[in-house]
């Protein structure tokens, strides 16, 4: 490496002023062009900037530096296999379900994506899953940590969900022994009991859990802690403890008739059907909620035969919190949705619910979360039923648990390090603390067990340092060319009814339609050998790479500062200091 430069970037041995410009006259600068031109003392440096992507992401996946390894494969001389391979290994370092996140993340960094600016977001998700089903399809295993080595320690995780999976594997490859407690029969929390198979396949979910439990992941399901196994005794017995239960508990009405035998809230139904032991819904099902849970509920009760499936939400469809996506599958799939209405009265017949009363809202002033408020007015309706679904909200189930909270009515609330004690010997993460992202719980998951680490190791508790994310005016948009977004193929909905209820909606990307996806990234803040800055310095001041990969580099004693290398970098890399 050039004694002048550290990782590619260039480092200048002298300070200067900055943008103090001096006649090319100067005797000192004799010989480097004609004395009518001028120079700055500002100099080009290659500074690397956090993507908007990146920076919008809970879980701060490296999603530049993933789909860089697709779209630069030719130029760093490999086979695109080869660079999925690469992309899935950088993927896992942080999240070790990209095929499940692939499939049920609603992609938050998507939303912050420069590439909207021009045409349409890069489909990182679907990229995501791509990656994914590769490391399945070609069994990749997961790797240890470079700092790995057997350790004595043990940790116990409570709940196997994705902030307790990410917890297990996190700890795992750096050589811990680690058990999980599992209250169901399988692993996955509300991965495999709250989300339908239509949109993750549980072999997908099976596959990437047993991944993890080959890092030598002890398993123990059937055991619910606080009931079968004391929490004491599990504090006694470990070294540390993350608690990552979930809110699998749905919240009811409160109405009276809510105990009728046909009447579930949206978790309890969603875990009967996904155990395989579906209750009989009959022909008229309605769907009180607008979170995905009242979507998915909407859908699967329809996929369970009934004819008439209606969603009641009491505001309007721009305030539903279910993703987007789900919603138009719904509407696809002819679910009607009435809006602003909310139930005040279940009528029952025996043991049996058969009529929902329900009343007219209208949305006032915005109330803490930020959407407009539904107001009742003095309007009613009623409607058949022969199965109710409230999906309004969940909780832990804290039985047992009680120690772990922050209050009688309170749920756990960890310190930013996850900590939960201040010893740091309990830490928790994902729905337990609050409902959230499949991605916000892998984070989670991950920060509790970089704590654990810390604590064991006495090492410093510190968040990695991030760089500054890229402004959108320094990325070139004109530079790039429109293209049309890949989206994934869908199952007709014709075809989904077809006995197969059950099949997968969404396909993944083929290869060449992952790699076609992966060139519209704009690689905000880090370069992507486009070769401008060399084609344009008039001063021969800029170095090609020497082999694939390498960064480009600056000849400092010819460059005269003119900036011309920034003006025309695309994605907002190289400053002038």
């Amino acid at each position: 490496m050039d004694p002048g430069t550290k990782k590619g970037y260039c480092i200048m041995p002298i300070k200067r002023a900055a943008k103090k410009k001096k006649s090319l006259g100067d005797s000192r600068f004799a010989g480097r062009g004609s004395s009518s031109r001028e120079y700055s003392d500002l100099r080009p440096e290659h500074v690397e900037k956090l993507a908007p992507c990146m920076a919008g992401c809970p879980q701060g996946t490296d999603i530049r530096g993933i789909i860089n390894e697709i779209s630069l494969h030719e130029k760093h001389g490999i086979t695109l296999d080869e660079a999925f391979e690469r992309a899935w290994k950088r993927l896992v370092q942080t999240n070790p379900l990209p095929a499940v996140c692939g499939r049920v993340c609603p992609h938050p960094c998507e939303g912050e994506c420069n590439r909207k600016n021009k045409d349409k977001a890069v489909s990182i998700n679907q990229i995501e899953r791509a990656i994914g089903d590769y490391g399945l399809d070609h069994e990749l295993t997961l790797a240890q940590a470079e700092e790995f080595e057997e350790r004595a320690e043990k940790v116990a995780v409570i709940g196997s969900g994705p902030a307790g999976l990410a917890a297990a594997y996190h700890l795992a490859k750096r050589g811990y022994k680690v058990t999980i407690f599992e209250a169901f029969a399988k692993t996955g929390g509300m991965l495999r009991y709250g989300i339908p198979d239509y949109r993750l396949p549980q072999d997908v979910l099976d596959a990437e859990v047993q991944r993890i439990l080959d890092m030598g992941v002890e398993l123990k399901t059937n055991t619910t802690v606080g009931k079968d196994i004391p929490y004491e005794d599990v504090k006694n017995e470990y070294d540390a403890v993350f608690v990552g239960i979930g809110a699998h508990k749905g919240r009811k009405l409160r109405l009276d008739g809510e105990d009728a035998e046909n009447v579930y809230t949206g978790t309890s139904f969603l875990n009967l059907v996904n155990s395989g032991t579906p209750p009989d819904v009959g022909d008229k099902v309605v769907v009180v909620g607008g979170g995905d849970t009242a979507i998915d509920a909407a859908r699967v009760a329809k996929r369970l035969g009934a004819t008439e499936v209606t969603l009641l939400y009491r505001r309007t469809r721009q305030e539903m919190p279910a993703i987007d996506e789900e919603i138009e599958g719904a509407e696809e799939e002819g679910i009607p949705m009435e809006f602003l209405a909310t139930p005040v009265e279940i009528v029952t017949e025996g043991d049996k619910a058969v009529k929902i009363k329900c009343q007219k809202m209208e949305l006032g002033e915005p109330d803490s979360s930020g959407r407009r408020r539904p107001v009742p007015i003095d309007e009613f309706f009623e409607k058949e039923i022969t199965f109710l679904i409230p999906a309004i909200s969940q909780e832990p189930e804290f039985d047992g648990l009680e120690d772990v909270k922050a209050g009688p009515k309170d749920w756990v609330k960890p310190d930013e390090y996850m900590e939960v004690t201040e010893d740091g010997k309990v830490v928790a993460g994902g729905d337990v603390t609050d409902l959230g992202l499949v991605t916000i719980a892998l984070y989670q998951g991950r920060r509790a067990a970089d704590t654990i680490h810390a604590r064991f190791r006495d090492l410093p508790l510190e968040y990695d340092p991030k760089p500054p994310v890229v402004p959108t005016e320094r990325v070139l948009l004109d530079y790039f060319e429109v293209k049309e977004r890949k989206e994934p193929h869908q199952v007709p909905v014709e075809e989904r009814f077809d006995g197969d209820e059950n099949k997968e909606i969404a396909q993944t990307l083929a290869q060449d339609e992952v790699l076609a996806e992966a060139a519209r990234c704009m690689s905000c803040g880090m370069c992507f050998e486009c070769g401008q800055c060399w084609s344009y310095c008039q001063d021969g001041a800029i170095n090609k790479p020497v082999k694939p990969g390498d960064k480009y580099t600056f000849k400092l004693d010819t460059c005269k500062g003119c900036e011309k290398c920034k003006e025309v970098c695309p994605c907002g890399y190289i400053e002038m200091k």
